[in-house]
């Protein structure tokens, strides 16, 4: 008599990519407050006094105790050691501290409060920091910053830490089905976020007749109230999943630091963490400056009354955005092809609609909204064919590719386009903007479908907590550095506009809308060129060790 096989919860496609839901529902809500001030980089220059060097530092200060501190090798320690669940849980609470720091950091009230005296008089100095020239501080750095780059620093341990705590879920819930798939759909959903708080973080931070950028920011922490409660269900339905194979969340042999040498002696593990801190810190800290360079290469001129001037139109623009999103994603599960290319072609025409009104609205935020809109169309499609095909280190080098041309074209086809004076004919530059920007957004969707898969093929089943942790503490490296490098350079290449501003010639309105892009662009294409070559290095090691990334994740 054959013995029947016991099917668990993650047999159930259903019930599977209902856990995906929730991490990802938590992930995007963790990347909406992620970048909630990037669109508002030019309102903290005129409300808060917060120079590009000010902004990039803060910016930055979201990976440093990731970096300094080696806070992500506790991390992951912590994943190994005490599971999915309770990682899960803590990251999330991590997260909620530091927003709500960072949010109290940009209100009125901490205006002229005996905190900000405090934030004022210190930490200008930071022995050992300050001599390596790594300090998150620096003397003049504005008080409201200082304390946000505090908070950031916070959430930023709490995001990271989420952050390989659902890499972890998704191996658990997926390794022998569509593992790319999984991953690959978690973070186009994830990077929705990043589109929602470019459209709505302007809005809700000029609403109600006077600017303040504190409302988008407690906007932001209710969110992640949220993901903590998604955090929490997840949490049941992983219980359950362990009751039924046996398994506990603590591992039955400790966990000992001489095991990370199993993924210290793995090239191809270093291989794929070098690529990930090039690729990642071309596309993260760019986000943090996207919109600001758009506004300063097309000079926009939003309407003042009117429909367009209404926030119900970003309602419906984020009704729209839904809807691309929503309709390219689900035309890909279609086997019927009358069905399939009616979803596609609905996702294709409110695409349309929605860039037509990103530039009715003039709306630099909205412009870069699209970002992972052709990502989510296309993630399916990438996740299939890396899950039964495979190709992951070509398709890694495909998306160098695609990050240097972007990158490039952003630096030097773009400002063709600018309109001096600013009377709103700028149709060519937002054309060349949206057509950048969906691409780049598709470039960046090929990394979570083809990398992080690739790493269970890299390291012992029983370090995996451990090898994303330092995948994300090298990537951390980069998403501290780059940040603060983009505002340096933009100082030094805009050395009239910081002198004009000091001297009081030109106001800090005016400065906002005029730097140069040039050269942090041209930085980021050159870290594109770098991550290209150890694509080709990858696959050559690939080739000689045999780890597998070219071949399918999916178990015949």
């Amino acid at each position: 008599m054959v013995e029947k096989t016991k099917i668990l919860l993650r047999d159930k496609a259903s019930v599977r990519w209902t856990a995906l839901v929730l991490l990802s529902f938590a992930m995007f809500c963790a990347y909406i407050f992620m970048d909630i001030l990037s669109p508002l980089k030019g309102l903290l220059e005129t409300t808060r006094g917060w120079d590009s060097t000010a902004f990039g530092t803060y910016a930055g200060s979201e990976t440093f105790l990731n970096v300094f501190i080696l806070f992500l090798i506790f991390a992951g320690i912590i994943l190994d050691k005490m599971g999915v669940r309770f990682t899960a849980i803590l990251s999330g609470l991590v997260m909620l501290v530091g927003a709500i720091i960072n949010w109290y950091a940009v209100t009125e009230t901490f205006i002229g409060s005996g905190l900000e005296a405090w934030f004022t008089d210190n930490l200008n100095y930071i022995p050992g920091f300050d001599e390596l020239g790594v300090s998150p501080f620096y003397r003049g750095m504005p008080a409201s910053a200082k304390l946000s780059a505090v908070g950031f620093m916070i959430f930023g341990c709490g995001v990271e830490m989420a952050g390989i705590t659902v890499s972890r879920g998704i191996v658990k819930w997926f390794r022998g089905k569509e593992m790319a798939l999984a991953m690959g759909s978690e973070m186009a959903l994830a990077r929705l976020g990043v589109a929602t708080c470019m459209i709505f973080s302007p809005v809700i931070a000029n609403a109600f007749g006077r600017p303040d950028v504190s409302r988008s920011v407690a906007f932001g922490v209710i969110l992640l109230m949220i993901a903590l409660i998604a955090f929490i269900a997840y949490a049941f339905m992983d219980k359950k999943l362990d009751a039924q194979t046996g398994e506990a969340e603590e591992k039955e042999e400790p966990f000992r630091i001489r095991d990370l040498g199993k993924i210290f002696s793995s090239l191809g593990f270093w291989l794929v963490a070098l690529l990930c801190v090039l690729y990642y810190s071309a596309i993260f800290p760019f986000q943090k400056y996207a919109v600001n360079m758009l506004e300063c290469n097309l000079h926009f001129v939003e309407p003042k009354d009117g429909f367009w001037a209404s926030n119900i139109v970003t309602i419906i623009q984020y009704a729209v955005m839904l809807v691309v999103a929503a309709t390219a994603f689900i035309s890909n599960f279609m086997k019927n092809k009358t069905l399939k290319y009616s979803l596609l072609g609905t996702s294709i025409i409110s695409l349309l609609v929605f860039c037509f009104m990103s530039y009715k609205l003039q709306s630099a935020g909205s412009i870069f909204a699209v970002f992972p809109l052709l990502a989510v169309g296309i993630t399916p499609i990438l996740g299939k064919y890396i899950d039964n095909k495979g190709k992951a280190a070509s398709m890694l080098m495909l998306g160098s590719i695609l990050l240097i041309i972007c990158h490039l074209t952003f630096a030097f086809v773009l400002p063709l386009f600018s309109v001096a004076g600013g009377d709103g004919s700028n149709i060519g530059g937002v054309i060349v903007a949206f057509v950048t920007i969906l691409v780049l957004g598709a470039s960046f969707s090929l990394v979570p479908a083809s990398l992080w898969p690739s790493v269970p093929k890299l390291v012992d089943s029983k370090v995996i907590g451990s090898a994303y942790a330092l995948i994300f503490l090298i990537q951390n490296i980069g998403l501290w550095l780059f940040p603060l490098l983009i505002g340096k350079i933009l100082d030094w290449s805009n050395p009239d506009i910081v002198k004009a501003v000091a001297d009081g010639s030109m106001t800090s309105t005016q400065a906002a809308i005029s730097y140069d892009y040039t050269n942090p662009l041209i930085m980021l294409a050159m870290l594109g060129v770098a991550a290209l070559v150890l694509g080709f290095v990858l696959k050559s090691v690939d080739r000689k060790k045999g780890y597998g990334l070219e071949l399918p994740n999916i178990q015949a």
